[in-house]
């Protein structure tokens, strides 16, 4: 079984666009796509809705997206030749309760690919891609921390040029990395697909 995982440093830099590119462009992997979400406190994890549950209550849900046409993150999946798609939705830090629950989800799949940072913790992909934006200012500390494991690196051409909006985040850890410059919509290139290809058949 195969593993890809994409990260990024913030929310809304294509991570997204990214899965699903790579999901059409390689179909022939019959990939099962795995999207993990972790809310902030008054987050129900069943349902990512604002809830006053317990504390204890509720700590993680694995759920299979099943209409290609939802408009979800994980109906993007479906829609671009996904097999399954899976949302993972656990409270802040909490991944590692909901691991269990996963790997039994992906115990019959033939190829995994998930939107994650936090997941490398708890699991060493084939292929690791981060999407940076430098006119993003956010940078989460689970991107930053697992900098160093990337393949390769996705970066937006910055329109206005200059230094990234991103303050005090050094990316030596990726500075011999191979870096694929993308200008939405397309978000995955055919170079990017080749070299995900090529790292999978070498693994």
């Amino acid at each position: 079984m195969a593993t890809i995982v994409i990260g990024g440093h913030s929310r809304n830099v294509g991570k997204t666009s990214v899965v699903a590119g790579l999901i059409a462009a390689l179909r022939d992997y019959d990939w099962t796509a795995v999207k993990i979400t972790q809310f902030g406190h008054g987050v129900c994890s069943v349902n990512g809705e604002t809830s006053a549950c317990a504390i204890e209550a509720h700590m993680w849900s694995v759920s299979e997206e099943t209409d290609a046409a939802g408009g979800k993150d994980t109906a993007r999946y479906l829609a671009a030749g996904a097999k399954r798609s899976l949302w993972v939705r656990t409270k802040q830090g909490r991944l590692a309760e909901a691991m269990p629950d996963l790997r039994s989800e992906l115990a019959g799949a033939t190829n995994v690919i998930i939107e994650s940072n936090s997941v490398l913790r708890f699991l060493r992909p084939d292929v690791y891609l981060t999407v940076l934006d430098p006119a993003t200012a956010d940078f989460k500390e689970s991107s930053r921390e697992y900098l160093d494991r990337a393949d390769a690196v996705l970066l937006h051409a910055h329109k206005n040029g200059g230094d990234p909006l991103w303050e005090r985040v050094s990316l030596k850890p990726v500075g011999n990395k191979p870096v694929f410059e993308i200008v939405p919509p397309q978000y995955v290139t055919p170079e990017v697909v080749e070299f995900v290809r090529q790292r999978l058949a070498e693994r």
